[in-house]
């Protein structure tokens, strides 16, 4: 059998990002998504980021088991927003918007996932963020990015070194922001924390 998928080797520009701002491509991706609103500390984030990896994994060692393609599960990624902007600058968390979101590999069909929710229902592991989850392609488009490092609630900086960036180059930021998790918090000090940052600009 060939060796394991792993999106983030294949698409090396997109997740081994450089600190500095810069433009980037991003193609189209399917991904498994579960929508909330309210602090990243609260219950709902926690168990939609538990389902999506119960999903992941669960696939993952189904379709090993079966002789078909393995691969690696991607990181955690987000989007964010909030009707109003400052909510963020002001930490309203209570107003914050989120999708959460892992990229699906090609091979992994619909039925697959059906497939694994059923057993996890069986399992009685089946949770309400479970039943909330749905596949998506998320379009693609040019982005401005850079990697961020440290800790979550201080990323204001750099996103205004991205807008800035933009803005020299004739453009501005657009849509909603991105994060991809390169991090795992629960192993990694804040400051040590590696995200890349995205934004659609226009």
């Amino acid at each position: 059998m060939a060796g394991k998928i792993d999106i983030k080797k294949q698409h090396k520009h997109l997740f081994a990002s450089k600190r500095e701002p810069h433009l980037v491509e991003v193609p189209k991706f399917r991904y498994w998504m579960i929508d909330g609103r309210g602090s990243p500390d609260g219950a709902a984030f926690q168990d939609a980021i538990g389902a999506l990896y119960s999903t992941a994994y669960t696939t993952k060692f189904r379709l090993k088991a079966a002789g078909r393609a393995d691969f690696v599960v991607p990181p955690l990624e987000a989007l964010w927003w909030a009707d109003d902007e400052s909510a963020f600058e002001e930490n309203r968390r209570d107003e914050w918007q989120w999708t959460l979101m892992l990229v699906q590999p090609d091979h992994v069909s619909e039925g697959d996932i059906a497939d694994v929710l059923d057993v996890l229902d069986k399992k009685g592991k089946l949770t309400a963020a479970h039943r909330n989850m749905r596949m998506e392609q998320l379009e693609g488009g040019r982005v401005v990015q850079c990697l961020y490092v440290g800790p979550y609630d201080s990323m204001g900086g750099a996103i205004s070194t991205m807008r800035a960036f933009a803005e020299s180059n004739g453009l501005e930021l657009a849509g909603k922001h991105h994060d991809v998790y390169l991090s795992d918090p629960r192993r990694a000090a804040p400051e040590k924390l590696k995200t890349v940052l995205r934004r659609h600009v226009r």
